[in-house]
């Protein structure tokens, strides 16, 4: 069976969608939480097919060891050709480690931001049947400068690098198209201070996704699948 290595920050910071798209089609998530030192990192990359990184309250740039040698094992995963996604925190620490930076905010950005997509992200076959521009869950701090050489798939007013990709299949996503209702529920529940600091309240926010969680299901639903098919594949399962 082909093992899916995913690295997880939080208590409520899991797969979601994405977690349950890539079981769906036959794929096995080792899930590890790296941040509190509860899991090791894989000692090498033997019997993986494929990195997830998802998001977190941490920053990327914080001095912890945990992120040095998640970023060394992103970068590792990079140059052997496997999938790599990054989601949120995942797709800043992703930039750091091909090279990008990342940057504090003014503020955050919160709750579901239109987000558009690029010229080259609207010819991208990864974000295929995915609207040139669209609601997108969000809860960052933190945004990222890409790396030389990337290319910037989507982006929002506040955030200019929503997707990056580089290379054939290493994609970060600052949005979280990976969240379902219980995540954004979770998201809500834990990140009130950074909801306040975004100028927004929890109540503004669930409103938010009255109004847009619905089509928002659908297009990150698919984009779950472009991932499962386009950058982790099949050939990851023949030779599995």
């Amino acid at each position: 069976m082909a093992n899916i290595l995913v690295l997880q920050h939080s208590d409520f910071g899991g797969p979601g969608r994405l977690g349950a798209t890539l079981r769906d089609h036959g794929f096995h998530l080792d899930i590890r939480r790296v941040d509190d030192g509860s899991d090791p990192f894989p000692p090498d990359l033997d019997n993986i097919h494929g990195v997830v990184s998802l998001g977190g309250p941490q920053s990327a740039n914080d001095s912890a060891a945990w992120i040095r040698q998640e970023m060394h094992l992103l970068r590792k995963a990079h140059d052997a050709g496997l999938a790599v996604i990054g989601v949120c925190l995942g797709a800043q620490l992703l930039a750091k480690a091909l090279g990008g930076s990342v940057e504090r905010m003014e503020s955050p950005e919160v709750g579901f931001e239109p987000v558009s997509l690029t010229i080259p992200g609207q010819t991208d076959t990864l974000l295929a049947g995915v609207p040139w521009t669209h609601h997108a869950f969000q809860a960052h701090q933190d945004r990222i400068i890409a790396p030389e050489g990337a290319g910037v798939l989507a982006s929002s007013e506040r955030a200019p690098v929503q997707i990056f990709r580089m290379g054939l299949r290493t994609i970060g996503f600052q949005e979280h198209f990976e969240a379902d209702r219980t995540l954004i529920d979770a998201v809500l529940g834990a990140c009130g201070d950074v909801v306040e600091a975004g100028g927004k309240t929890i109540e503004q926010v669930r409103e938010e996704a009255e109004a847009h969680y619905e089509r928002f299901a659908v297009i990150a639903d698919r984009m779950c699948v472009n991932l499962a098919t386009l950058c982790f594949g099949y050939r990851d399962l023949l030779h599995a």
